[in-house]
């Protein structure tokens, strides 16, 4: 009878520790599981443009016909000191337009010493009473340089709250990546205003060019038909809408 009780002690003291090690094997196998579930997601989620595995990646500009995340690097024994300068800023923009003002952007497809470092450059001009309608970088942060002038400048965020100051020369702003941001010039004279975006490719989603620029798309046209449905336009005068495109 002893010999029974202590095989029973024995048998559930093996059971009882198999059980232990099986709950901690499924413990460890749940953090491993969020661990890795997690990092995917950080790496997926990262709001920057890919690491550069290089020293330097100058766009291959002869390679047309290579369809990347990116552009092609160039032959490294090809690689000038040119690749690294541009003077796409340097020229002032032509601001004779119903907006008054003008925006040059240099990204890697112009200056090629911008590959893989996840930048890229502008210059904006703005004449007395210029603006910058509000648009948004999908793909970038934007900092911004008051070189010259008196310049407004502001963004809304999700809320649609805005964040707005009056900068002068030498003052810098920041615009978060993907918020709607404006400029206009609010001195006498003429408005420069230099920035630095945090993507080689921000992007640009334009609010007057998605209701105002040409039409040329059937679901488009229905859109601008139920938009101005119950307005005083006519068809003919919403294509005239279309001539202040800027």
């Amino acid at each position: 009878m002893q010999s029974r009780t202590n095989l029973c002690i024995y048998i559930y003291g093996i059971y009882n520790k198999d059980v232990n090690n099986l709950t901690l094997t499924i413990t460890m196998i749940m953090k491993i599981s969020f661990f890795l579930a997690f990092s995917i997601y950080i790496c997926l989620c990262r709001g920057k443009d890919s690491d550069n595995l290089y020293d330097v990646c100058p766009t291959d500009t002869t390679r047309k016909n290579v369809f990347i995340n990116g552009y092609p690097c160039k032959n490294p024994a090809q690689i000038t000191a040119s690749d690294f300068k541009s003077s796409g800023l340097s020229k002032e923009g032509d601001t004779d337009n119903f907006q008054r003002s003008s925006t040059t952007l240099v990204t890697a497809a112009e200056f090629a010493g911008l590959n893989t470092l996840g930048l890229s450059v502008a210059r904006t001009d703005l004449d007395v009473d210029g603006v910058i309608m509000p648009h948004a970088h999908p793909r970038a942060s934007e900092m911004m340089f008051v070189g010259k002038g008196v310049v407004i400048a502001g963004f809304i965020d999700t809320k649609s709250q805005v964040f707005q100051k009056t900068l002068k020369q030498g003052d810098v702003f920041i615009v978060p990546r993907g918020l709607l941001h404006y400029n206009l010039n609010s001195g006498f004279e003429l408005a420069t205003v230099y920035s630095v975006l945090s993507s080689q490719n921000p992007g640009m989603l334009s609010i007057s060019d998605a209701m105002f620029a040409p039409v040329v798309s059937e679901p488009m046209r229905d859109l601008m038909k139920k938009l101005f449905s119950r307005s005083n336009l006519g068809t003919n005068q919403i294509k005239n809408v279309t001539s202040f495109r800027y």
